[in-house]
């Protein structure tokens, strides 16, 4: 029988699968013989099962039976004894921190009896009954289901009645009848009175966190994170100590560097007479860990020591919980801590000159989606700005949108198109769908360690916290500024996650310093590189001497090339043709394709070749020396012609009026017969080429024509050909027999050599699963994973996006977009097939990738491991690309 339940001393930090993030930290900090209080935890396992079979794992409760016993005995008290009560705290803890997403219940053990116990142990009755309130409304909450605001509302009440605005005000009578009006709002909404049988409260508050592992913001978290769904989460149960007994107690949340901006300091906030949730809930607005030192000296230079030896054990910035109880420091929790993005970089990069990591680990401190955040726009600081107030820069960026007041108004405006601030007196777990969908988020209340702050970071989401001089007014949904600037709900303002500012209006935003590092407009020893900036050059140096997958660029146009280039592509992947047939051109393709004639033909090829052949040579020189993928003509059809309804009303109307003109009539007989039910599915790519005679030997010798231009100026031009949307080798084979005549007529017509592969782009199931015979006439493969997705599902992507994939997303059937990382199981295994059935007939072929999916990071980290040689991207996706395809070499 599996062993379910672990003593703190018996675990250790690698036991994360098992025991959780939390219960392995714990089990650590305890052998390294710090002060943490005695407890044990429920592993993963025993949650899984209980998921599964709605009921614990056989066993488990005698485990807890013994495990419970021994924490008595060892603390020489029982749970919820009546005298001198053992009170305890049954918290979550998954493998991945997912910060307020699940269940905490503190102070289980109390009831009317112990609660005197309590009360004459610690001899301060306010706290007993403090802690007792605290209980039943957690426990209401968490367990029972019942809605949070009712207690708070209770404590308003409360507090007018006394006539203060803050609860520490309430005195122990106040706090007495408050419990009463508690366990009355329990006994109404639950139907039950508040359980006072100490293990039936600590076996519901186990259950409780169990089913927490499925709740909706737990799920939402996950999906976001991409945190795999059949993890479970452990359960830490732990001998209480309290930060509630005066004010020589207190609770925080301490950083060994500043997660926000990875600089060395004393980061964090304290709270004085409280416990942990009220810092991390943001309901009481703390004061710096720094304050500490001047109200518990002792307690103050332990937690330094304590913060140095756990940053140096897990080399890594820590994140801790602590409470002191009386003047003496008991460690919570610690973790390796969520960052910005900044701090990211920063903190990899100073742990490697302090000689804690090597350069080739902090490769792997950092990741793609970090670099692209800092690759966004921040605020122009020579514009005008009126500030409003200002707060904690708890999440860097710079966030514009319309200020809202609720979780559900901005998901509403968020779907519609709209760009929106949250604006909360603080989150908590239900505003996390609303936080997703925001630009930024702003709280008057909490510090860097609430739960808006540590979501925000962990997300990427620019976050002001605790600007107490604004009003944030949910009810009547406006903001009111110390200045007397109102903020209505749909007004714009911005917030500065650098600063903590906060303005009214839109203030203009301009690029980051990393993303004109890229640009080549700042060199990393440059006046104007900063430390953030020579950190992210030392970590691309790195990359870019241990990957193996090369990476390329998706671009079109001469000034994209020449960006992309800057940015490290080391060529062109895709090259896309019917984006040079916009605006005037299109007209020139539309003739072409409607003519009747062979000369109506001819004539239209002939207009076209110069401007083809124009826009290569920009492209070429662009990228000279590196190879440029060109894939030939391959958009539906429809979208070179005029739209079908709109010329069938024109040639009603004309009708109509006796004014028939037989051009449109003649084109409107064209359309008609050319008219597609499910153009993406239809005439384009390689059978537009086969049916529409001279149209890619047109671009072809376009292609020639500029390489073989680009040659005789001294270049050194590297095209490639893209046959679209083969799905049968004969296709293929047909179009490469016509362009290697055309490449062979040019060359001897510019007496220059001309000698450029030839390929295909596998984005057909079909070609998938027939590349072997597709390689006998491609002298290269590159996977259009975009159409591969659409055609492998049966989803038209433009469709079902917007309709039915947010119902997939919530409903889990999808954890990502399959679009945005790709489906290794289904499009992942097409490619691998094609890959290794094309090698085969072709050993040594060249294989990339060039949908968007090549600058996707879970996506590049399959592309390595499938051998492949390069991936494409946007241009302002290759740095990310260029990172991931490193850290899946150290990987790998």
């Amino acid at each position: 029988m599996p062993k379910y339940v672990y003593e703190f001393t018996e675990g250790n930090k690698d036991l994360k699968d098992l025991l959780g993030g939390k219960g392995a930290n714990l089990a650590e900090m305890t052998n390294l013989g710090l002060p943490v209080p005695p407890g044990f935890t429920i592993t993963t396992e025993a949650c899984r099962h209980y998921l599964e079979h709605s009921r614990n794992p056989d066993g488990l409760d005698a485990e807890i039976d013994a495990k419970l016993a021994a924490l008595e005995a060892a603390m020489g008290k029982r749970l919820g004894q009546p005298d001198d009560p053992l009170l305890v705290s049954v918290r979550s803890g998954a493998k991945f921190s997912m910060p307020g997403m699940m269940e905490t219940v503190l102070n289980i053990g109390l009831n009317d009896t112990s609660v005197q116990g309590l009360a004459a142990q610690a001899g301060d009755e306010r706290f007993a009954w403090d802690s007792y309130r605290r209980l039943i409304q957690m426990f209401g909450k968490t367990v029972l289901g019942i809605d949070g605001d009712l207690f708070e509302e209770a404590i308003e009440d409360a507090k007018r009645a006394k006539g203060v605005t803050d609860d520490l005000h309430l005195d122990a009578d106040d706090i007495r009848s408050l419990v009463a009006a508690f366990k009355g709002i329990v006994a109404a909404q639950a139907g039950r009175p508040f359980p006072t049988d100490p293990r039936e409260q600590m076996d519901l508050a186990i259950a409780a966190v169990f089913d927490s592992w499925n709740a909706p913001r737990a799920v939402l978290y996950r999906r976001q994170e991409r945190i795999p769904v059949d993890l479970g989460t452990a359960v830490n149960i732990c001998s209480m100590v309290f930060g509630n007994l005066g004010m020589d107690s207190g609770t925080g949340v301490a950083f060994t560097r500043d997660p926000a901006s990875g600089q060395q300091g004393v980061y964090g906030d304290y709270l004085a007479n409280a416990q942990g949730e009220d810092v991390v809930a943001g309901i009481r607005n703390t004061v710096p860990l720094s304050e500490l030192e001047k109200l518990d000296k002792a307690s103050y230079d332990e937690l330094m020591a304590i913060m140095e030896k756990l940053e140096n054990h897990y080399r890594d910035l820590c994140d801790i919980e602590f409470t002191i109880e009386r003047g003496k420091l008991w460690m919570l929790q610690t973790r390796v801590g969520k960052r910005t993005a900044a701090a990211a970089f920063r903190i990899a990069d100073q742990l490697v000159d302090q000689g804690m990591i090597s350069r080739a680990e902090a490769v792997s401190r950092v990741n793609g989606d970090q670099l692209a955040q800092l690759m966004f726009p921040h605020f122009d600081e020579s514009a005008e700005r009126r500030r409003i107030g200002r707060g904690m820069n708890a999440s860097p960026g710079a966030a514009v949108g319309k200020a809202v007041f609720d979780s559900a108004t901005a998901v509403a405006r968020a779907r519609a198109g709209e760009k929106v601030i949250l604006c909360r007196r603080e989150t908590n777990p239900d505003d996390l769908e609303g936080m997703l969908n925001a630009q930024g988020i702003l709280t008057s209340r909490g510090g860097k360690t609430s739960h808006a702050a540590v979501v925000a970071r962990g997300m990427g989401t620019t976050c002001v916290c605790g600007a107490e001089e604004l009003d944030i007014d949910v009810k009547n949904r406006r903001m009111t500024a110390p200045g007397g600037e109102v903020v209505e709900e749909g007004d714009t303002i911005s917030i500065d996650g650098g600063s903590g500012e906060v303005f009214l209006g839109e203030v203009p935003v301009v690029d980051s310093p990393v993303v004109r590092y890229f640009d080549g407009e700042i060199g990393p020893d440059s006046a104007e590189a900063d430390d953030l900036v020579r950190a992210v050059h030392r970590v691309m140096e790195q990359v870019d001497a241990d990957r193996r997958l090369g990476v390329r660029a998706n671009a079109d146009t001469p000034e994209d090339a020449a960006r992309a280039r800057r940015m490290g592509a080391q060529g062109i992947g895709l090259c896309r043709t019917e984006h040079m047939f916009l605006g005037d051109r299109r007209l020139l393709v539309e003739r072409l394709i409607l003519s009747e004639t062979e000369d109506e033909q001819e004539k239209s090829l002939a207009a076209l070749l110069p401007l083809q052949r124009e826009d290569f040579a920009g492209i070429f020189e662009a990228m000279d020396g590196l190879p440029v993928t060109v894939r030939l003509l391959d958009p539906p059809l429809h979208e070179f012609l005029p739209d079908l309804t709109e010329l069938s009303v024109r040639v009603a109307l004309a009708e109509a009026r006796g004014e028939q003109d037989e051009n449109d009539l003649r084109l409107l007989q064209a359309v008609q017969r050319l008219h597609e039910q499910n153009p993406m599915l239809g005439l384009r790519g390689v059978r537009l080429g086969l049916v529409v005679p001279g149209l890619f030997a047109m671009q072809v010798r376009a292609i020639a024509q500029a390489a073989a231009a680009r040659i005789k100026a001294g270049g050194d031009p590297r095209p490639e050909v893209m046959i679209p949307l083969v799905g049968t080798v004969q296709e293929l084979e047909i179009i490469r027999e016509e362009s290697l005549r055309v490449v062979h007529e040019v060359a001897a017509e510019q007496g220059v050599e001309l000698d450029f592969p030839i390929g295909t782009m596998i984005e057909l199931p079909r070609a998938a699963l027939t590349a072997g015979q597709i390689a006998q006439s491609a002298e290269f493969f590159s996977f259009g994973t975009n159409d591969l997705t659409q055609t492998t599902w049966g989803f038209s992507r433009d469709d079902v996006e917007a309709s039915f994939f947010s119902a997939y997303l919530e409903k889990g059937v999808f954890g990502v977009s399959p679009f945005e990382s790709l489906d290794t199981d289904g499009v992942g295994r097409l490619v691998r097939i094609a890959t290794e059935e094309g090698r085969a007939a072709r050993p040594g072929m060249k294989i990339g990738v060039c949908g968007e999916h090549g600058g996707d990071p879970a996506s590049v980290h399959f592309f390595h491991r499938l051998g492949l040689d390069y991936v494409s991207c946007s241009p302002f996706r290759v740095p990310v690309a260029r990172l991931e395809a490193g850290r899946a070499a150290a990987r790998g």
